[in-house]
């Protein structure tokens, strides 16, 4: 990913372009995220690890389609994190770093609200899940940490399988089920569903996720780029 960044564009077009396409594929993750979180909650019968294991399954799937899509495009962030740190390492041009945050946070609302309106729910609704506490504000850190470094670290034609992978496994090896994602944690607070965290607890994993980033960014530092 970090060639297709690295190339900071003059063109108002293709700015346009990059914009979109990150709007466009966080729409569709938190799409795939939520909607597949409210198929398997209904077809699991009261079994959250059922239902867990489908939305990993979905999740995992999904993203590694978007990131080979959008990849080549945008760079495939989908992610204010990964997009802040991609800036700090020369990766993401600054005059997009902001376009970017805006449109994955957009995105990650509009996903929401599609996912609801193919299963029929109620479009306009907030979470009740508490997800709070040091051990849920932990996990996401280290759930961000991990995927950062993968991004980082990962041979570059193998990203968009090793972050599916990472992302995969940390559904099940973190507390909080690994947002490791400011957007989506925004997204997921707009729905009352299996995926869904309340307004109160976004914060606490914002910051989390924030610092996790951070701290991968450091450690990358300290191993040099990959290339």
């Amino acid at each position: 990913m970090a060639n297709a960044e690295a190339a900071a564009t003059a063109d108002p077009a293709d700015a346009l372009r990059r914009v979109f396409a990150e709007a466009l594929g966080t729409l569709l993750l938190l799409t795939v995220v939520i909607g597949s979180g409210i198929m398997g909650e209904r077809l699991a019968g009261g079994n959250a690890a059922l239902a867990l294991l489908a939305n990993t399954a979905a999740t995992v799937g999904g993203l590694y389609v978007l990131i080979e899509v959008f990849g080549p495009i945008s760079g495939a962030h989908f992610n204010p994190v990964v997009s802040l740190v991609s800036t700090v390492r020369g990766d993401l041009s600054r005059s997009l770093l902001l376009p970017y945050v805006a449109a994955q946070l957009a995105g990650a609302v509009l996903g929401a609200w599609l996912a609801h309106a193919m299963f029929d729910v109620e479009i306009l609704q907030f979470s009740a899940k508490v997800r709070a506490g040091p051990a849920q504000w932990l996990a996401e850190a280290v759930a961000t940490f991990g995927l950062i470094l993968v991004i980082f670290r990962v041979p570059s034609g193998r990203v968009a399988a090793a972050v599916a992978l990472y992302i995969g496994a940390a559904y099940w090896f973190t507390a909080s089920t690994s947002f490791a994602n400011p957007a989506a944690t925004l997204g997921r607070m707009f729905t009352d569903t299996f995926a869904g965290i309340a307004p109160a607890s976004v914060p606490g994993f914002v910051v989390s996720e924030i610092a996790g980033g951070i701290l991968a960014l450091l450690v990358a530092r300290c191993f040099g780029r990959r290339d």
